[in-house]
């Protein structure tokens, strides 16, 4: 458990170097670099500092997933993040790594179906673990509230 109090052996983070991700075929959005700009030196710096090469990141990805089982590959936006991170997958030609759609779920649309309201946020806004830490925390309060009804 790290200082925050977040169970780390169930965490991956890896963040990709820019180079790696345009050589990969990634293209540089001038408005996300603007949005970029105006986030705090603590999101960014990760960015800056990356040094991670796009298919290594994938390849570790997938033998971390690989090894918890799960029923469910998890984003903010299925049709997104799932998308995105599948079309990765067929791009590094990593077909070892590959799930079904029906395995797709989507925390965007258990946040709009639900009135039960995140707690303060934790960690760096828009660092991907401490996102995905706020967001799972939201999840299971939402879990709960059902449970609870």
């Amino acid at each position: 458990t790290g200082d925050d109090g977040q169970n780390d052996s169930y965490a991956f983070y890896r963040t990709i170097s820019l180079r790696s991700a345009v050589e990969f075929g990634g293209v540089i959005d001038p408005e996300t670099v603007i949005w970029w700009f105006k986030q705090s030196d603590a999101a960014r710096q990760p960015l800056i500092d990356a040094e991670t090469e796009i298919e290594l990141a994938l390849y570790d990805l997938a033998h971390w997933i690989v090894d918890l089982e799960p029923d469910g590959i998890w984003g903010n936006g299925a049709a997104f993040d799932n998308a995105i991170l599948a079309a990765a997958y067929r791009k590094a030609d990593l077909p070892h790594f590959q799930w079904s759609h029906k395995m797709d779920r989507c925390y965007r649309t258990e946040r709009a179906m639900s009135d039960v309201k995140m707690e303060p946020r934790t960690g760096t806004h828009h660092n991907a673990l401490d996102d995905a830490y706020n967001q799972a925390r939201h999840l299971i309060a939402i879990w709960k509230s059902r449970k609870a009804a």
